[in-house]
């Protein structure tokens, strides 16, 4: 079997969407993928209401912790055939420069860290988090990548980032 592909999240505070994402491609794309997450400015622990929905979905959380896109830009660090964005000011901002040239797309959608209201309706903004990142990378799971052109494949990430729920970056989440 093909040696995994590495994928890194990033988002500014590396609380909620990054760590997500981090967590449903380690289990939906166990052997096939490699997922890490990482911030720009990381909050230095996991958003609560991020790991309590993890838990409740059957995920385990025992090793996640907020970290900063640094520790990923040290020798030693995994090489990343893939970086994806999940919130606009992550995209917006100078990344490391990434060994290997990874493909990279932004696939941001609203913070659900950014909820307000009632416990449940905070609950109900991580829950659509989970589903739109969890439809994104389904989607990027089933893609041929061996057998897709560089061109191609961009293509297709960029299309997974428009999907239902997208930001832009400038827009407020």
């Amino acid at each position: 079997m093909a040696e995994p592909y590495n994928v890194l999240f990033l988002c500014t505070g590396n609380s909620a969407r990054s760590i997500i994402a981090e967590a449903i491609l380690n289990k939906t794309g166990a052997g096939k993928f490699h997922a890490h997450s990482a911030g720009s400015q990381p909050k230095g622990k996991v958003n609560p209401h991020a790991l309590q929905l993890l838990q409740s979905l059957g995920y385990d959380t025992a090793d996640m912790r907020s970290k900063s896109w640094n520790e990923f830009a040290k020798d030693g660090a995994p090489r990343f055939d893939f970086v994806f964005t999940v919130c606009d000011n992550a995209a917006a901002e100078a990344c490391p420069v990434w060994p290997g040239q990874p493909m990279t797309a932004h696939w941001g959608i609203a913070d659900p860290a950014e909820a307000k209201g009632t416990p449940a309706e905070v609950a109900l903004a991580f829950k659509e988090a989970y589903r739109l990142l969890n439809q994104r990378i389904s989607v990027f799971t089933a893609l041929p990548l061996r057998s897709l052109d560089q061109l191609s494949l961009t293509h297709k990430l960029r299309q997974i980032g428009e999907m239902e729920g997208a930001t832009k970056v400038g827009e407020r989440s």
